[in-house]
């Protein structure tokens, strides 16, 4: 069965946890853009939906799907979103298609985080997936040779922008050991907008799709 399948099976699971006529939070991806797939076609009745970014606040308007603000709803009760690595702890690597800083603000709203992917996103240690760093351009090398001395190989996303106007610095060969600790580092660094580790707010849910079903893990 081709990858694609398997997150089309985790979308699908995802359904389960969404209230009916709730405001919720959707995220970014292919695995994603499944999950709304799901939605419309299983007609789930939304009141809205708090997107974070511009192409998924596109396909929610093109499914006649309600998007609004975050700033004018409070806190959400289900986000739905996918990750480019996990662990079993629940701690992700996110930002692959750029939009970890409006993931991670949708995710800290909302009570519950539902994690979708395909099961070769489940890692033991995270790292093998380069680590997105959304940055302030100005602030752009000064942050690299921070990460340089963190034993990463950051590399410049080329021609590519933020929906917040800021670059991402890819770090290449980083075996995260404690995703958290790193976590508040890069956080701390001058310049930075967002790491895409999401460990202090990693999902309560993760649905693996497999050949054969959905595997879930729970905190």
């Amino acid at each position: 069965m081709s990858s694609d399948e398997q997150k089309r099976r985790a979308a699908e699971a995802a359904l389960e946890y969404v209230p009916e006529g709730s405001v919720l939070g959707v995220g970014t991806g292919s695995t994603v853009n499944h999950f709304i797939a799901a939605l419309v076609r299983r007609r789930v009745p939304l009141a809205a939906a708090v997107s974070s970014s511009a192409a998924t606040t596109g396909l929610l308007k093109a499914a006649r799907i309600d998007v609004v603000d975050l700033n004018s709803t409070g806190d959400l009760d289900v986000y739905v979103d996918g990750a480019d690595e996990a662990t079993r702890h629940l701690q992700l690597i996110k930002g692959g298609g750029g939009a970890l800083t409006r993931e991670k603000i949708v995710a800290a709203a909302s009570r519950r985080f539902v994690c979708i992917a395909d099961r070769s996103k489940l890692v033991d240690v995270l790292g093998r997936f380069p680590l997105p760093v959304e940055v302030i351009p100005m602030a752009r090398s000064y942050v690299a040779r921070q990460l340089v001395r963190l034993g990463g190989q950051p590399v410049l996303r080329a021609g590519f922008t933020t929906d917040n106007g800021n670059v991402i610095l890819d770090v290449h060969n980083l075996k995260i050991l404690d995703p958290g600790a790193l976590e508040t580092e890069i956080n701390q660094l001058a310049g930075v907008v967002c790491v895409g580790l999401f460990a202090h707010r990693g999902a309560d849910v993760l649905l693996l799709g497999h050949d054969t079903g959905v595997e879930v893990l729970r905190r």
